[in-house]
C-alpha cells in the first residue's frame, strides 16, 4: 500500500473509532441543524479534526478540503474529506455511514478511502493500481442492460429547486431498471458500484467530499464517472453519474433528456 494511502486508512480507522464509540449511545449526542435537512454533530467535527491530525503530522504542508472546517492553505496536494458521510442515517441510529478521503494531485485524484465503521468494510484504491475492498481486489458488474440493473440514488434533501427535475429523472430510471436504492451515503454508494452491489449511481446537488474517494474507487475497479452532461466537472458541478460501462452509457443517456436545457448549455 503506498504510503500516502496508508496515511488515509489510518485517518480513516481514527475516525471510525470515535464513530463507533458515540453509535453506542446516539441519545447522548449534541445535534446542530446547519440548513434545511442538513445536520452535524460533535461527533462529525471530532472524526474530521482526528483525521486533519493524523494526515498533518505525516504531511503538514498539503491543503485541506473538509466538510466542516472548509479549506485550509494551498498546495498541489489537497485531501478531500467527509468525516461522517451519512450523518442523518447516523443520528437515527440507521448503519449506513462512511468516513471518506481522498487525495487530489495537481487536480486529479490519486488516492481515495471509504470506510465502513459499522460493517468494518475499508474500500480503497491508488490511481492506476486498482480498487480493493479489505485488501481484496473488487470490479464493477458486467451486466450489459439497463433493464436488469440496480441503480443507486439519492433524493434532493437540502435545495428543493431542482426536485421537479429530479423527480422526473427518477420517473424514468425506474421505468427502465430493475430497481432504484436510495440508502442515503452518496460516498458508501459509490463504493458499493465499485464493488458491483449496484450497477450504476446518479445524484445532484453533492458537494466535493460526498463524490471524490468514490469516484476514484469505480475509476479503479473499471467502472466509468462524468457529470450529467457526460463530461468530467462532476466535482464543481455536483452531479454524477456512475456506473460500469455498459449500464454508465445507458443511465446517462436515460438521464440527459431529463435536464433543463439551461443545465445543458
Amino acid at each position: 500500500m503506498y504510503p500516502m494511502l496508508t496515511t488515509a486508512v489510518k485517518a480513516a480507522r481514527r475516525a471510525g473509532s470515535i464513530i463507533n464509540r458515540a453509535a453506542r449511545d446516539i441519545d447522548a449526542l449534541t445535534i446542530a441543524r446547519k440548513r434545511h435537512n442538513d445536520f452535524v454533530t460533535e461527533v462529525d467535527r471530532n472524526a474530521e479534526q482526528a483525521i486533519i491530525e493524523v494526515l498533518k503530522r505525516s504531511y503538514p504542508d498539503h491543503a485541506i478540503l473538509a466538510e466542516e472546517s472548509g479549506s485550509q492553505g494551498t498546495s498541489e496536494y489537497t485531501w478531500i474529506i467527509d468525516p461522517l458521510d451519512g450523518t442523518t442515517n447516523f443520528i437515527h441510529g440507521f448503519p449506513q455511514y462512511a468516513v471518506s478521503i481522498a487525495l487530489r494531485h495537481r487536480g486529479q485524484l490519486s488516492q481515495a478511502v471509504v470506510y465502513d465503521p459499522a460493517k468494518n468494510e475499508l474500500f480503497t484504491a491508488s490511481r492506476g493500481h486498482g480498487a480493493f475492498l479489505n485488501d481484496r481486489r473488487i470490479r464493477v458488474t458486467k451486466r450489459a442492460h439497463l433493464r436488469e440493473a440496480l441503480i443507486g440514488t439519492g433524493f434532493p434533501f437540502r435545495d428543493m429547486t431542482g426536485l421537479d427535475e429530479y423527480i422526473a429523472m427518477f420517473r424514468s430510471v425506474t421505468s427502465k431498471t430493475a430497481g432504484v436504492r436510495r440508502a442515503g451515503a452518496a460516498a458508501l454508494d459509490l463504493a458499493y458500484v465499485a464493488a458491483g452491489r449496484l450497477d450504476g449511481f446518479w445524484e445532484t446537488g453533492l458537494s466535493p467530499w460526498d463524490m471524490a474517494a468514490g469516484a476514484l474507487l469505480i475509476q479503479e475497479a473499471g467502472g466509468l464517472v462524468a457529470d450529467l452532461k457526460g463530461e468530467s466537472d462532476y466535482l464543481d458541478t455536483g452531479g454524477i453519474v456512475a456506473g460500469n460501462p455498459k449500464v454508465f452509457a445507458q443511465l446517462l443517456q436515460t438521464l440527459r433528456p431529463q435536464e433543463p436545457l439551461s443545465k445543458r448549455s
